[in-house]
């Protein structure tokens, strides 16, 4: 019986998408348990031939392509949660690879846990080339979102959620919150987010408890076009206006855009105790953050 589907949308990446399954038929949990099924969100590259002859080649392994005509993160994702076949649903990208215990602690989690509905796991920045010296703790969230709360099962801090590249759901949970807001998250090379932060606010609304599984291990692997100044502005942009969306979804615009402008204030003060070019990198960051969500 499956007890975990495994979802990756992808879009036009299949070389990523190909280093993502050889880290998911790593995994050691015996192969009739689980499935992975891959949403392919419209591409236009050699993605369908590429998965094809890949599961071709790894006939013990339930893996199989969906295709999804509407562009778009939360549409795949959508897909991908009509498609599972299990009660608990894992998703992760196709810019990562996952450690070879991931389903395995997704699923002893929730088996221990069946009043758990939702959860996420660690996440750890892999660099194809070295991290760079601008980069500090907060450019860092941004670009790679990397997330460690310790060795023990807990819920998750105040304030933070999994990221959208290493989450779990029970499936029915998922589907009865709406899943995925279509008006967010990515589409091609658009960088609008935050899909994720609104299925988990609204389910923390609906009094869910957000667990984190450290066993649950993912590496975002980041490129080097992914470091320079003009992704970065780009990126960090795009990160102002998805929160204007939410916050003009949610009818809370004023709030979020007065509260950064205290964090206009605590980014002056982290800049005095940082090298000068870190400081220049987070102010940056800071500036198109505050560009994208007034609109300017």
């Amino acid at each position: 019986m499956i007890r975990l589907s495994l979802i990756i949308p992808t879009h036009n990446r299949a070389l990523q998408l190909l280093r993502a399954l050889e880290s998911v038929v790593r995994q050691t949990v015996d192969p009739a348990l689980w499935e992975c099924v891959v949403v392919d969100n419209a591409s236009t590259d050699d993605t369908a031939r590429r998965f094809d002859e890949f599961a071709a080649a790894h006939p013990r392994f339930a893996l199989r392509r969906v295709y999804e005509s509407e562009p778009g993160v939360s549409y795949a994702r959508n897909r991908g949660l009509r498609e599972a076949r299990a009660d608990v649903v894992a998703s992760i990208d196709d810019d990562e690879r996952i450690d070879e215990g991931f389903i395995a602690a997704y699923m002893a989690f929730f088996e221990a846990h069946p009043e758990a509905t939702v959860a996420g796991g660690r996440i750890i920045a892999e660099y194809e080339t070295a991290r760079p010296g601008w980069m500090s703790f907060y450019t860092e969230m941004p670009v790679a979102n990397p997330m460690d709360f310790g060795e023990r099962v807990r819920p998750f801090p105040a304030g933070r959620v999994p990221g959208g590249g290493n989450m779990a759901f029970r499936r029915a949970v998922a589907l009865r919150y709406g899943g995925f807001d279509v008006s967010l998250g990515r589409v091609g090379r658009e960088l609008i987010g935050g899909e994720e932060n609104d299925l988990f606010e609204r389910m923390r609304w609906g009094g869910e408890v957000i667990w984190y599984v450290p066993g649950a291990v993912m590496w975002h692997i980041i490129p080097p076009e992914k470091l320079t100044e003009s992704y970065f502005r780009r990126l960090c942009y795009n990160v102002g206006r998805s929160q204007r969306l939410r916050a003009e979804i949610h009818h809370r615009l004023f709030k979020i855009r007065l509260l950064e402008l205290f964090k206009w204030g605590a980014t002056l003060v982290l800049c005095l105790l940082m090298r000068p070019r870190q400081a220049l990198w987070l102010l940056r960051m800071r500036r198109e953050i505050t560009r994208g969500l007034f609109g300017w």
